[in-house]
């Protein structure tokens, strides 16, 4: 038996197609590792034994049958509990849905099309207003590098899940930085592609023109095959990106060309009272010298602060909007803690506002990033101004307090939802405390499958896949 421990999608997908393992092997080391784990971490909201198993166990049938495999085939993948998997509830994290959702989002049903076992829903914050996977109903998750810190948000359950090894991928979403945030926090790849390259159906969208959905992995070339499966939209999505040029598998075992790269340590947000946080020593230390590797690679790296816009308004309009949608269409309002419910009584009146928002984001988007990349071809920034902070930080702050370390935390992650145009975060190092350092790559609108290059050249120079979190010596219980 192959190891199954921290194995990649590739690998679980090669050793079934081959006949080394099974599909339902695979399920069974998963669920072993939820069960060991998941009380510690607290990353799944509902996980499916029992479906999870058959499924696994009609797939390895189909391949006895010669069936030819698909690219996921017996795989087991978890899926943010924002996304319809049938016979599950679509609860956004919170306790305000019961009723078990009738169909499958079309993400989901990409993956299971694919060959791919879904396995649990992962947690969320309530509607994925937060950096920080923290609610009232369900408590805390945990990061596995230090289960006293948070794996960030909203796409924290998965990144818990993904990176401790209970699974080898998930699906998170991301409307201000909720892929890229938990992938800077827990030594992940997450890319957020480019707005409309990925069904957000049976939604219209996610959060207005804001979000969008993608995996989250320990490699680049697993994110990059969960894409090839993934990407596209139906005539219910709302928005619909230009076809790209290759695939995303291609051109994560490509190395790019030598490329021209703009790095800024400045926070978009600006400086002064008002402004976004500095990075931390230790992020800018690390940054600088990933720039200097990329440099020995023949890349040129020039040191550059681009003169940002001002995107709050434009950001937090279509934020409070979005989650007065969502919670308008809740069964049990009631349940709806109280900071969600503040937010979607100001955003039932940011309502009037939110087209002229769309607008005005959409002409700044023509201009700045016209601007950006006139001499470059990527941006490299911080993912986070500080590797993972303590859990809590719901309980530990006010409405006010926690609007406040939101916003610095996303700060050099939501501009570029506003703007629509692809962004990663690629793990460089780990801090003095053994935390996770992130380096975010910001590429022209539709440019994903450049930055998936550069990442997974990023990811051979810096060699990030030898560590392991602390969760991984977590000793078993038995199960």
């Amino acid at each position: 038996m192959p190891d199954l421990n921290f194995s990649s999608v590739h690998d679980q997908r090669s050793w079934v197609a081959r006949g080394e393992i099974t599909s339902r092997e695979l399920v069974e080391h998963c669920l072993a590792q939820i069960a060991r784990l998941d009380p510690t971490l607290n990353a799944f909201s509902a996980v499916l034994h029992d479906e999870a198993r058959s499924e696994a166990d009609r797939l390895d049938a189909a391949l006895r049958d010669g069936t030819q495999p698909g690219p996921l085939h017996g795989v087991p993948i978890a899926v943010k509990d924002e996304n319809d998997v049938r016979g599950v509830p679509t609860a956004y994290g919170g306790a305000s849905v019961t009723t078990p959702a009738t169909a499958d989002s079309e993400v989901v049903r990409r993956l299971r099309t694919s060959g791919a076992v879904i396995i649990g829903k992962t947690r969320m914050p309530e509607f994925g207003i937060w950096p920080y996977t923290e609610t009232a109903a369900h408590g805390w998750t945990r990061n596995p590098w230090d289960p006293q810190r948070s794996p960030a948000g909203s796409s924290g359950g998965t990144a818990a899940a993904v990176a401790s090894g209970m699974v080898a991928a998930g699906i998170g979403g991301d409307g201000g930085g909720s892929i890229r945030l938990p992938s800077s926090w827990c030594g992940l790849f997450g890319l957020k592609p480019q707005r409309g390259r990925v069904s957000t159906s049976p939604n219209r969208d996610l959060w207005r023109a804001l979000g969008t959905l993608g995996p989250l992995t320990r490699t680049v070339a697993d994110s990059a095959l969960i894409y090839d499966v993934i990407s596209g939209t139906t005539a219910v999505d709302r928005f619909h990106a230009e076809p790209l040029s290759g695939s995303f598998l291609d051109a994560a075992t490509r190395p790019p060309e030598r490329l021209r790269i703009r790095m800024s340590t400045q926070n978009p947000a600006g400086d002064g009272p008002l402004g976004g946080p500095a990075a931390d020593s230790e992020s800018v230390a690390a940054l600088h010298l990933l720039a200097d590797r990329l440099r020995d690679a023949g890349h040129t790296v020039t040191e550059s602060d681009p003169d940002y816009p001002l995107l709050s308004v434009p950001f937090s309009v279509q934020v409070a909007t979005g989650v007065a949608e969502e919670a308008d269409r809740v069964e049990h309002p009631t349940l709806l803690e109280q900071h969600t419910r503040r937010i979607a009584r100001v955003g039932r009146v940011a309502r009037r506002g939110v087209q002229r928002a769309e607008r005005q984001a959409d002409r700044i988007a023509l201009t700045f990033l016209h601007e950006l990349f006139a001499d470059f071809d990527v941006l490299l920034t911080p993912t986070t101004p500080t590797t993972a902070v303590e859990v809590g930080q719901l309980d530990r702050h006010g409405f006010v307090g926690v609007l406040r370390a939101a916003s610095a935390t996303s700060s050099f992650t939501s501009p570029w939802n506003v703007l629509g145009n692809p962004a990663a975060a690629i793990p460089i190092g780990l801090d003095g405390s053994g935390l996770p350092q992130s380096a975010q790559l910001v590429g022209p609108a539709d440019s994903e499958l450049l930055l998936v290059s550069l990442a997974a050249e990023i990811e051979g120079l810096v060699e990030f896949g030898k560590h392991r979190p602390a969760a991984s010596t977590y000793p078993s219980t038995g199960a």
